[in-house]
């Protein structure tokens, strides 16, 4: 995919944005595969994602685009594997709530780190519009109910956010490594499924999909949220506009949780209401600024 131009920085922006929406499916299939452990979960989803991913290289520049450095590798997979490590890790010691909400900096971190991008300068209305989305989340999650924070949970907090921080320089470092096409997504997807699948091994009960349904919603994440969605961010994140994608990417929890309501997983409230209105606020306050 050869892009060049601000028609094709706005051309991938809106590739990026696709990543954003198949995120917001996520937690509407992972409460449709049953109890399948996380990081069983992750390998199968990723292993999908991978596959997939090469199946597309294989019709196209063919599976030589997996001859990259070292450092590409390490970028890759240390992203993808690193930020679910950490975030399984943050939910095993800390409430869900309290720990996705620090999670939830990354979109924060995404504008504040692209500051060191050669040709990016942050403007005040790209941190307004980051931290209008970031109340919207503390708003939805509040609505859900956060027990409070607690000095016993810090070593969670500290992996969420460490999480968030990992997940924010992963995405902001792959416009340095540009010349890496994003087909090699897949052998990062795969070395992220065999990273995962040691971890279930050594830390989790063999609980596999049962039924169609659950195996379905397995399928569905491969292909969707923990699959396409990989490769469309990487897109974004080389030739997009990196500040206005970090804001949008607040619209996430927003619409996984209207999706929620509409399936019935969850209940519309106040909270989820405004803070539909600050993330859109948010994002459009960045989207003035863009430039």
């Amino acid at each position: 995919m050869a892009m060049t131009g601000s028609s094709s920085s706005a051309a991938a922006t809106r590739i990026g944005l696709l990543a954003i929406a198949l995120w917001s499916t996520l937690a509407l299939f992972t409460a449709a595969t049953g109890q399948v452990p996380p990081f069983l979960l992750t390998a199968l989803t990723f292993g999908i994602g991978g596959l997939v991913g090469l199946l597309a290289a294989l019709r196209g520049p063919g599976l030589g685009v997996l001859r990259q450095p070292l450092s590409a590798w390490l970028h890759g997979v240390g992203g993808l594997f690193g930020y679910h490590f950490l975030y399984f890790t943050a939910l095993k010691l800390a409430p869900p709530a309290e720990a996705g909400l620090v999670n939830y900096l990354w979109p924060l971190l995404i504008v504040l780190l692209s500051a060191a991008l050669p040709g990016h300068r942050l403007r005040t209305a790209h941190v307004a519009g980051a931290l209008l989305g970031l109340c919207g989340v503390v708003l939805l999650l509040v609505g859900k109910g956060l027990s409070g924070f607690s000095a016993q949970a810090a070593p969670g907090y500290a992996a969420a956010f460490a999480a968030a921080f990992i997940w924010a320089a992963y995405s902001v470092a792959s416009r340095r490594f540009g010349q890496v096409p994003t087909e090699a997504v897949a052998g990062f997807c795969l070395g992220t499924a065999a990273l995962s699948f040691l971890c279930h091994l050594a830390s989790e009960p063999a609980i596999w999909p049962a039924g169609l349904v659950e195996w379905g919603a397995v399928i569905a994440l491969g292909l969707g949220p923990v699959g396409a969605a990989f490769y469309a961010w990487d897109v974004g994140m080389k030739r997009g506009d990196v500040r206005f994608l970090g804001v949008a990417s607040y619209a996430a929890p927003v619409l996984s949780t209207l999706l929620l309501v509409a399936f019935g997983f969850a209940t519309a409230s106040w909270a989820l209401a405004l803070a539909c209105l600050l993330i859109v606020g948010g994002a459009g306050i960045a989207a003035r600024a863009r430039g």
